[in-house]
């Protein structure tokens, strides 16, 4: 299945007295389990070069922040460890003021044969694979490593879970096969190029302070960012919360989740070892998986294909017909409350469990998902216009979220308005879109527990 992942974005060959292949992180920021570095070595071993692993960290993206900076730069001492057992060259350069060049990537590639780089349908990624390659006179390949069934095995935007799920699973089992490990022929020997900045455990604060960003979004409470503690946190999970996950996991105060949304969004762990991980482990221990795995591979990649076909992530222009003509006609409905976006913020609302859950992405960079659906749809209920509402949850990702600019936040989002998601009842503001009550959350979840435990900081 990796031809089927593979993007060759320009129509360069390589370049014959290139030093070494690069490897471009952008998005999966991991040494194992990745399509993209796999790529990058096969063809390295093809043309008896190295390989140069390159990770950026700029400045200049939408929303940097402390917390943002802080969880990636807590990935790279222990993506540096596992490079050089490899074998593997790493530079990994920090972008700290916008008035510096930002020419990092271009420096590399004039000594390069090939760049590859990671296939990802939103964010800066998006946009860099459409930019850069043409500015290249090197290969430019595209990789998803971030799907189980490659987002190329679709040819169209799925209208739903139920059209995407048969498709998923006649080709599930030939994509659920893990990475070849990876095995370098020619180590990288060269000297590291000056633009490559050092990073420790100890000196990433001083770093994250010296960068030209918003210093006022602190790093999370509750999640340390790299692989050792992605993997500490899937351990956690097989260990003590699958057997639990069916039950539970729609149960903020029973933790019962992976925690792993921030970790997979970043790149420091791939679903698919997440997957092969949870299948082999419920079938010792006699699980019953289908629950987690549906949630991790079909609602998941279901996100990615919307967000891959999409003319357009942050509009209601995105949703399909039925959910656009509903809230049409409930556009000019009365609101009561109507909230500012300062408001929300800031956890000002008369809700209580609405605060904890705005409480929870202030402080930890992460909402239960559950919970995350209500507070959607609050703010679709106590927004001026529904467009109000839309801009104020995407805004309030992009700034707070761990695991948000990512497909799975747009679409969620957007399944707040009624994509992915049929008609129900009809009533005000919301037409035929699903309604949440504070009601149908104390009738199902234990409310005063998670707010008792966002308040004192106590959730994990």
């Amino acid at each position: 299945m990796l031809l089927n992942r593979v993007r060759k974005l320009n129509s360069a060959e390589a370049r014959k007295n290139g030093r070494y292949v690069v490897y471009w992180a952008q998005v999966n920021r991991r040494v194992e389990s990745n399509h993209a570095l796999s790529c990058a070595v096969d063809m390295a071993n093809e043309l008896n070069l190295p390989v140069l692993f390159y990770e950026g960290l700029t400045c200049s993206y939408p929303h940097a922040n402390d917390r943002f900076h802080t969880f990636l730069l807590e990935g790279v001492p222990g993506t540096a460890r596992r490079l050089r057992a490899l074998g593997i060259g790493y530079a990994f350069h920090l972008h700290r003021r916008r008035s510096d060049p930002n020419d990092a990537l271009f420096l590399l590639a004039a000594d390069a044969a090939a760049m590859v780089t990671d296939d990802y349908p939103v964010f800066v990624a998006r946009d860099h694979n459409s930019k850069v390659p043409s500015k290249l006179a090197i290969p430019y390949y595209a990789v998803d490593s971030s799907c189980i069934v490659p987002m190329n095995h679709f040819t169209k935007q799925e209208y739903a879970a139920y059209t995407i799920r048969p498709k998923i699973k006649k080709v599930l089992d030939a994509c659920l096969q893990p990475v070849t490990p990876l095995r370098v022929e020619r180590r990288f020997s060269g000297v590291l190029p000056a633009l490559h900045t050092g990073v420790t455990e100890s000196n990433i604060p001083e770093l994250v302070s010296s960068c030209e960003i918003d210093h006022s979004v602190a790093p999370s409470t509750g999640s340390r960012g790299g692989r050792d503690e992605a993997e500490r946190r899937l351990r956690h999970f097989l260990d003590q919360n699958l057997r639990r996950y069916a039950k539970l996991s729609r149960e903020p105060s029973a933790r019962a989740t992976s925690g792993l949304s921030p970790y997979l969004h970043f790149g420091h762990i791939s679903s698919l070892e997440v997957a092969l991980a949870v299948r082999e482990y419920a079938a010792e221990h006699a699980l019953i998986a289908d629950e987690f795995l549906e949630e991790l591979i079909v609602r998941r990649e279901l996100a990615f294909n919307f967000a891959r076909f999409s003319p357009s992530l942050d509009s209601l222009n995105a949703l399909p017909d039925w959910a656009r003509a509903t809230l049409a006609k409930h556009a000019s409905d009365r609101r009561d409350p109507v909230y500012t976006r300062a408001q929300f913020e800031r956890a000002a609302s008369h809700d209580a469990l609405w605060n904890a859950t705005q409480t929870e992405l202030l402080t930890r960079g992460v909402i239960h998902g559950y919970y995350r659906m209500y507070w959607g749809k609050k703010i679709m209920e106590w927004s001026a216009t529904h467009e109000d509402a839309l801009a104020t949850m995407i805004y309030l990702h992009d700034r707070y979220a761990l695991d948000g600019r990512d497909p799975n936040t747009y679409t969620n989002i957007l399944w707040c308005f009624g994509l992915h998601d049929r008609p129900w009842t009809e009533r005000p503001i919301f037409g035929m879109t699903r309604y949440m009550t504070l009601d149908g959350m104390r009738r199902k979840t234990d409310v005063d527990a998670y707010i008792r435990e966002v308040t004192q900081g106590r959730l994990l």
